[in-house]
């Protein structure tokens, strides 16, 4: 995918959220919200209590202060470990679904568990990311944050020139597979050829976007596969991910296995309940985010913002953040909204 990179930055209360665009559309999605645990996040250094040795797995479970606990990976650790000893270490992937964080060794730690230096803020991050650009904010954030909020629940998408892509986790890997749908070509082995290149591109892109790693399987679309061009391809656009990257080459399947390195907590866990649906507290923060440009739209207005119970009472401890700002005109009310509507804000 070509493109420049782009980066945006919306705070609101209750949550922060950067956004890097490729070629204009969403690449990674960024979540920092009220509650995060520190010693849990990407980046951040902290003292950790080794409470468990498993020499046969070869891996230490390190208790972190808050949260999971960390898993250290023995190999490769030149300094003997035992349970109760205090180390120095980084996290160097987040917890995601049942798995707790894992850690890179650093030396040998004092004192109790706890944070030693934080995890790079949001606009240290972004700027990573997107060096080159300048890190834009307001309604131009929001709208970009949105956008990616949004496309993280989506299933399939279009490629360019014709034809989709679908992106489905599962336990042990993530499978995507390429649909020819209506895309032209002067032949049918030049139309799938040019699909499966687009979709090598869109495939990195969305699983950024997603914050997926781990072994994925692409079903590439035809037979005869140029080999050496769909592995140049695929280099070219999982280039972001490195370090770390690996690739098989194409079975005789059609498919195309990459293992990608796990960084960051899968964004969907971040924005979904069990159900994949967006979680009450995702909603709580969507409602405050409603409530707040209703209430700068109209600088006399008074507004209460009708949902669930359960999304509400998420919502409640954020709303005080937003009063100091407004006077005091806004107000949340436990009641349904309605058919088809997580929540409403109404005038008062």
């Amino acid at each position: 995918m070509s493109g420049k990179r782009a980066a945006y930055l919306d705070e609101a209360p209750g949550e922060a959220r950067g956004v890097t665009t490729l070629g204009g559309k969403p690449e990674r999605l960024l979540i920092v919200r009220t509650g995060d645990i520190p010693s849990q996040s990407l980046g951040a250094v902290v003292a950790a209590r080794v409470r468990k040795l498993d020499r046969r797995a070869g891996l230490a479970f390190l208790d972190l202060g808050e949260g999971p606990d960390g898993i250290l990976n023995l190999n490769g650790v030149d300094h003997p470990l035992t349970e109760g000893l205090t180390l120095e270490v980084e996290i160097r992937a987040e917890a995601r679904a049942e798995k707790g964080p894992t850690v890179r060794f650093l030396g040998e730690g004092q004192g109790a568990p706890r944070c030693l230096r934080p995890p790079p803020s949001l606009e240290e991050r972004l700027q990573r990311l997107a060096p080159e650009a300048r890190i834009v904010t307001g309604s131009a954030a929001r709208g970009a944050a949105d956008l990616a909020e949004a496309e993280v629940f989506e299933t399939v998408f279009a490629l360019p020139g014709g034809g989709t892509l679908s992106v489905e986790p599962t336990r042990a890997l993530t499978a995507v597979d390429v649909d020819l749908g209506d895309r032209g070509g002067a032949t049918p082995k030049q139309a799938s050829r040019s699909a499966n290149l687009a979709a090598l591109a869109e495939a990195a892109r969305v699983l950024r976007l997603k914050g997926l790693g781990g072994l994925v399987v692409i079903d590439l679309i035809g037979q005869g596969h140029d080999a050496q061009a769909l592995l140049a391809a695929a280099r070219a656009a999982f280039a972001p991910d490195n370090p770390g990257v690996a690739m098989a080459g194409v079975s005789r399947f059609g498919a195309l296995e990459i293992a990608v390195p796990r960084r960051m907590r899968p964004t969907i866990e971040r924005l979904a309940g069990a159900d994949g649906q967006p979680s009450s507290e995702t909603l709580a923060l969507r409602l405050v985010r409603a409530l707040e440009r209703e209430a700068a739209a109209d600088p006399g207005g008074r507004f209460v913002g009708l949902a669930p119970a359960e999304v509400t009472t998420r919502a409640e401890p954020v709303l005080p953040l937003l009063n100091r700002r407004f006077g005091g005109r806004l107000s949340l009310r436990a009641e349904w909204p309605g058919a088809g509507a997580p929540f409403l804000v109404i005038p008062v």
